[in-house]
């Protein structure tokens, strides 16, 4: 308890670097957010750091809330103190840890990134439908759009587990489930197109039973595909920042836009839990809102 301030600081960080070898950049947060608390605490009174109070730390979250503090950085200095706390009960300086009771800051759950309608159809028409590369990925667009498929479950499809007479595709997802999902006229017509006049040309170079492959023959990967999407994205001059399931993201948020019912969505989707859904609903109302501020007369 007799160890000045300052050098609690030092000692635990010297603890981080040699026990986890922390880089330079973490331990000089870890610091910065002490010292701040270290000042506070001076200000109420107290003589140390391992003096501090759960009241004390309780004080000290309200006065950065006041400050305006994001609640994602408040976490974050929640995590820097509970850290540390524990060092202190660890090497027997504090007998009961200020922070043990202190709820995490609850985060707001960041919102998808998705196309809209426009950009969808842009993105479509992008491949250049007339080569067999370009046909390929007409397809794997189209596909992807009208299922919802992780792109890994995308890649990962064989032929058997399409059926374009009964326009249904059978994936496996996480965890070894299977769902059924429907295709859609525009996509059974798409990949129709794609087995008749483009897949036969690879696959004659090797032999498998992948449902998109190469121009050599073999399985497109995730990595290809994600690829040649972000080059017919620049084509299309998407500016909307992708990721590998923007697409999903769309199909989902699309299919509410128009009406569909969540667990309906969440059968398609393959989540087993209907709160990772609901997220969408947040997306298909904050495009809602957005669209009655650009067109309402009042908005």
């Amino acid at each position: 308890m007799n160890a000045e301030p300052s050098e609690l600081i030092d000692r635990f960080c010297d603890v981080l670097w040699l026990e986890q070898g922390l880089s330079r950049a973490t331990l000089s947060a870890y610091r910065s957010d002490l010292v701040l608390l270290e000042r506070f605490l001076r200000t109420s009174g107290r003589q140390s750091l391992a003096d501090a109070t759960r009241e004390d730390l309780l004080a000290y979250f309200e006065r950065r809330r006041a400050e305006r503090v994001k609640s994602r950085t408040a976490a974050r200095l929640l995590s820097t103190l509970r850290r540390f706390y524990r060092y202190l009960a660890r090497e027997g300086r504090i007998e009961t840890d200020p922070t043990a009771l202190i709820d995490s800051p609850k985060l707001a759950r960041p919102l998808p990134k998705t196309l809209s309608e426009n950009e969808v159809e842009r993105l479509l028409a992008a491949p250049r439908a007339t080569t067999p590369l370009g046909l390929r990925d007409r397809a794997m667009i189209e596909f992807l759009y009208a299922t919802g498929l992780r792109v890994s479950e995308l890649v990962g499809l064989t032929l058997a587990q399409v059926s374009l007479t009964q326009g249904v595709v059978r994936v496996i997802g996480k965890g070894n489930k299977e769902r059924l999902v429907p295709l859609g006229e525009e996509a059974i017509a798409w990949l129709d197109r794609y087995l008749r006049d483009a897949r036969g040309e690879f696959s004659a170079r090797q032999s498998t039973d992948a449902l998109f492959v190469t121009a050599r023959g073999g399985p497109l990967t995730r990595q290809g595909f994600w690829h040649n999407l972000k080059r017919h994205a620049r084509t299309a001059a998407i500016r909307t920042p992708l990721s590998p399931h923007t697409l999903r993201h769309a199909f989902a948020t699309h299919l509410l836009n128009h009406g569909a019912d969540l667990r309906a969505v969440q059968m398609l989707l393959g989540h087993a839990d209907l709160s990772t859904t609901q997220i969408y609903t947040h997306v298909a109302q904050a495009r809602l809102k957005e669209l009655h501020t650009r067109h309402h007369p009042r908005g």
